[in-house]
């Protein structure tokens, strides 16, 4: 193992042991106060029965959906950025996350998912919203030759679109229909239950493992399309492909626990700024930084204003508006 992969891989084992730190003092902090050493003594199958039902039935599913929903945005974002060469590009600025909000809204107010308790209808009505948004801005990019500025002003010109679209169908909705969307759009890891997080899971192993193969042609892809394919890399299919599974790992996220925003444009930039770009460390890392970004981040949102618990994709919004507009003034710096 050469200097440069020996560095990168310490890095990535640091995230990920800090990620485990964070994760047990998650599991300490909350309304009723279980020490570290408690913690570690409930995980061995002692404490007490309180101790356990806290610990395991009430905080495990929020740290566990935590670190999948936030390396799923963050990989997401990642890919996102080198298919479309823009580094704003992300679920979120992109539309693809307003969209997903406007096919799970749907669903509710149709009733399909929401009230027979399978989040089938949601997760499918969800992505064909997510694929929407995803298609669109594809199609302008490649017919009418957008700059990376353009295509994030398209993103944020569907996410307008979506927004106006979810208020409409709420206009239509009963009380119980109308909580329950606005609820999701606020993004909340509290909602998140065993069988979601099961299938988030798998839905992210399966889109990491096929990102993973794909590093070498996404690095290639950075560098345009002319490059990508003067080294084999089919990059129009490839290009599709990743998107559509891009946006199925959103719609999935947004189907269980509504829209966090920036997480997916934070984490892949801070990798880069500190590790550079090339995938083979950009994809494991980015989904480390995620996860231990989005697990902070709640675990802030639950005891900032305890008792009370804020939705985390308030506070990720905080984070990530002056995140974007830096990202911005770097961008026209370069010009």
């Amino acid at each position: 193992m050469d200097d440069y992969t020996r560095k990168r891989t310490l890095v990535f084992f640091v995230l990920l042991f800090l990620l485990l730190i964070s994760a047990l003092y998650a599991l300490s902090v909350g309304g009723y106060g279980v020490g570290i050493k408690e913690v570690i003594r409930v995980i061995l199958g002692n404490g007490t029965h309180r101790e356990r039902i806290v610990l395991f039935n009430m905080r495990l599913p929020r740290i566990v959906a935590a670190v999948i929903v936030g390396a799923s945005l963050a990989l997401s974002g990642a890919v996102m950025q080198a298919y479309l060469r823009n580094p704003l590009a992300t679920p979120f600025t992109m539309g693809i996350s307003h969209g997903a909000m406007f096919g799970a809204s749907l669903a509710i107010l149709l009733g399909i998912g929401y009230t027979t308790g399978s989040p089938a209808g949601i997760i499918l009505l969800a992505f064909l919203g997510a694929m929407t948004s995803t298609v669109v801005i594809i199609a302008l990019a490649k017919l009418k030759g957008l700059s990376p500025e353009a295509i994030v002003l398209a993103g944020v010109a569907m996410s307008s679109l979506f927004m106006a679209l979810t208020v409409f169908i709420q206009y239509f909705a009963n009380e119980l229909q109308l909580a329950a969307m606005v609820y999701w759009s606020f993004g909340d890891l509290g909602r998140a239950d065993w069988r979601g997080i099961w299938i988030m899971l798998v839905v992210f192993s399966l889109s990491f493992a096929y990102f993973f193969l794909k590093r070498y042609d996404l690095n290639a892809s950075t560098f345009g399309d002319e490059v990508a394919l003067s080294v084999g890399v089919e990059i129009e299919r490839d290009r599709l492909v990743g998107t559509v599974v891009a946006a199925l790992l959103t719609s999935v996220t947004v189907a269980f626990v509504g829209v966090i925003g920036f997480i997916g444009l934070i984490a892949p930039h801070a990798v880069r700024i500190t590790l550079g770009g090339d995938h083979r460390h950009l994809i494991p890392t980015s989904a480390v930084v995620g996860s231990l970004l989005l697990l902070l981040s709640d675990t802030a949102a639950r005891t900032l204003m305890a008792p009370n618990v804020l939705p985390v994709g308030i506070l990720t919004s905080f984070l990530g508006a002056p995140a974007f507009i830096y990202l911005l003034l770097r961008m026209e710096g370069r010009r």
